[in-house]
């Protein structure tokens, strides 16, 4: 059987992609606390798995890579290609929402430190964000007062995140929109594409299948 050497186009994305990793990775360290690292993004597997495609530098100037299997170029192994960026995963649009929203209604967040919502919650509280609790049990969370629903929220909602199983996120998606909020923010693994389009038509910024504690530490120094 003829082995293939992989391009040297390969190699220079998987090196950079690897430095990517390295770097990423102590950032996420420095700017997470060490158990939320591995357990709040979604599970230990998911965020392990967002931490490994992180984009390489050369993402600055609009590029991503993902892992990709080319058995006829690599003999099977996980090599780097490079692709087109995700349109719910623009990071100027993230950077904006992380950097400039103030108000973010976190739909499903309750009084569980063991729940994903709350952790998120804490991080984005703690870099300056107003957290505002959304839930039918309408608790206190975090020291701020919750709703039962967005429509029952009287401040802005410049970002909606819905903390929801991906079947039950387009009614909440609809609930922002017709709640005069901002952007949506859909969570790793929360993917409805359908209401995505929909807050998109309706004039709001979308980011989806994104973990907003990555995403700071990727962009921190920003």
């Amino acid at each position: 059987m003829v082995q293939v050497r992989p391009s040297a186009e390969v190699w220079i994305w998987n090196a950079l992609a690897y430095a990517a990793s390295q770097l990423s990775t102590t950032w996420l360290m420095a700017a997470v606390p060490p158990r939320s690292t591995r357990s709040h993004c979604g599970s230990p597997k998911a965020l392990d798995q967002r931490v490994a495609a992180l984009p390489s530098t050369a993402a600055e100037a609009g590029v991503t890579a993902e892992r990709k299997m080319n058995a006829g170029s690599s003999g099977g192994r996980a090599v780097l290609v490079p692709s087109m960026g995700n349109r719910f995963a623009d990071g100027d649009v993230i950077k904006r929402l992380l950097h400039g929203a103030r108000h973010w209604a976190f739909v499903g967040l309750s009084d569980n430190p063991e729940r994903t919502a709350y952790d998120q919650a804490r991080l984005l509280q703690a870099r300056g964000k107003r957290v505002i609790p959304v839930h039918p049990a309408a608790e206190t969370v975090l020291g701020e007062p919750g709703y039962a629903s967005l429509a029952e929220v009287p401040d802005p909602l410049d970002v909606v995140a819905v903390y929801r199983r991906a079947e039950l996120a387009g009614e909440s998606v609809d609930e922002a929109i017709a709640a005069g909020a901002k952007a949506i923010w859909l969570p790793l693994g929360v993917i409805d594409e359908a209401a995505a389009e929909r807050a998109l038509s309706a004039g709001l910024d979308v980011v989806m299948d994104r973990c907003p504690g990555v995403e700071w530490a990727l962009r921190r120094d920003a």
